[in-house]
């Protein structure tokens, strides 16, 4: 007992302590292969198996991704999506905040970044809707909790690990997030038309923008639509892989930024700053999280839940009912990337035994982190977006708790109809 319990009370201690999630998962792995395996199994792992997994050819697609996200953040491509939004549903009661999920949507399609698109969006749109007298309660909730719509409307850094540590097809994976995606926005925007209906002294009305101006709007965000339709277009028809066009897609972003969205030196710099530290981090959770796992393997604790459920002849909804939860509540309190990591060496093979679909059980998994980047007490996207404002946390919080109905209703739909996530990729590859 005391060979599987004190590994996972070493990384809840040093998790509550401060230390990095990465360097807790390393920690109490390493400390878990020495109690059951002995000290020279614990030297060989540690000395192969961080390089054999981070030098893995289809993790070069996370930095590059990331790195598209951020020269596009840091130009002014985001502000004019934000501007060609607002250009068509600004004049509706509560339309700068629908123009802001519009221009995440949309800026979620470049990028696989929750935290670029919130940082991004706050710095652009929170001052504009504060000058026209919005509640900031209402534009920072916006903000935040559509910026999670880029870890699901695909090119999504979730996905391409979700794929990659279960071996799962990226492509399928992509495809399967878009209908999950936009019920996303749709749910979003119903859940701030009805918050605005009910007042509208949150959401003062905006002058209506011309058709002039509208179709100048539309011409500023070509060039970025160009490169959603070419990486997207690129992987979903097979013309390239997902690495291969996510280098293509920073290059053509490093471009547009450039020419079209006026990013010079400082903004440059900081964008490959902002890279190489989301990537760093990234890249030492996913060697903790292997570590971690070796641990899990020599103990066989997956295998022994895994029979353990089985033996209680609980019904497989009620597992799933019973998982979800528990990814609810993990996400409340740790890094999203981290509670994927973690957890899938002991979900995916009871999920999968059970006879579900791995493809399925990916999105209902993103989904999951799609709430938790923005729920009490770490929320992610909620610290972002309120730095970036220079606002209160609380009211960033009061703000979102009234829009996660929505996503909440989004889940359900998505537990409830496999095929809202598994119709289209079976319709574009075949069963």
């Amino acid at each position: 007992m005391f060979d599987t319990a004190f590994p996972i009370v070493l990384f809840l201690v040093t998790l509550v302590l401060g230390m990095p999630i990465g360097f807790s998962l390393i920690v109490a792995g390493a400390a878990g292969i020495w109690i059951n395996a002995g000290w020279m199994p614990l030297l060989g792992i540690l000395r192969a198996e961080p390089y054999r997994h981070a030098s893995s050819f289809l993790l070069t697609t996370i930095p590059l991704f990331i790195l598209m996200a951020e020269l596009l953040a840091r130009g002014t491509v985001v502000q004019a999506m934000f501007r060609c939004a607002y250009a068509f549903v600004g004049h509706l009661r509560g339309g700068l905040a629908l123009a802001a999920v519009g221009a995440n949507a949309g800026f979620a399609a470049l990028s696989g970044s929750s935290t670029a698109a919130a940082a991004a969006m706050a710095r652009i749109s929170i001052p504009e809707m504060r000058r026209f007298g919005y509640d900031d309660r209402l534009s920072l909730g916006t903000v935040a909790i559509a910026g999670t719509l880029a870890i699901m409307i695909p090119p999504s850094l979730g996905l391409i690990i979700y794929g990659i540590l279960t071996e799962s097809s990226i492509g399928r994976l992509f495809v399967a997030g878009i209908v999950p995606g936009l019920l996303s926005a749709t749910g979003f925007v119903i859940s701030i038309m009805i918050w605005v209906r009910r007042d509208p002294t949150i959401a003062p009305q905006v002058v209506r923008t011309a058709w002039p101006e509208r179709l100048r709007s539309l011409t500023a965000i070509g060039p970025a639509m160009l490169l959603v339709v070419f990486v997207a277009g690129s992987i979903y028809s097979g013309a390239a892989t997902p690495t291969e066009a996510a280098a293509i897609g920073a290059l053509a972003a490093l471009v547009i930024s450039v020419v079209f969205g006026g990013l010079r030196g400082e903004g440059m710099l900081a964008a490959f700053r902002a890279s190489i530290r989301s990537t760093a981090l990234i890249f030492t959770i996913i060697i903790g999280a292997m570590i971690f796992g070796k641990y899990l393997a020599i103990t066989r604790l997956p295998q022994d839940l895994l029979e353990t459920i089985v033996a209680l002849n609980i019904p497989g909804w009620a597992i799933i009912a019973i998982l979800i939860v528990i990814y609810l509540i993990l996400g409340c309190f740790l890094d999203q990337l981290a509670v994927m990591l973690l957890t899938l060496p002991l979900t995916f093979p009871l999920v999968v035994g059970l006879g579900y679909d791995p493809i399925w059980w990916g999105i209902v998994l993103t989904k999951t982190s799609e709430i938790g980047l923005v729920t009490p007490p770490l929320g992610l996207n909620s610290f972002v977006v309120s730095a970036s404002a220079d606002a209160p946390l609380e009211k960033t919080f009061s703000g979102v708790w009234r829009l996660l109905i929505g996503d909440m209703i989004v889940l359900l739909l998505l537990l409830l109809f496999p095929a809202l996530s598994l119709g289209l990729p079976g319709w574009w590859y075949g069963p």
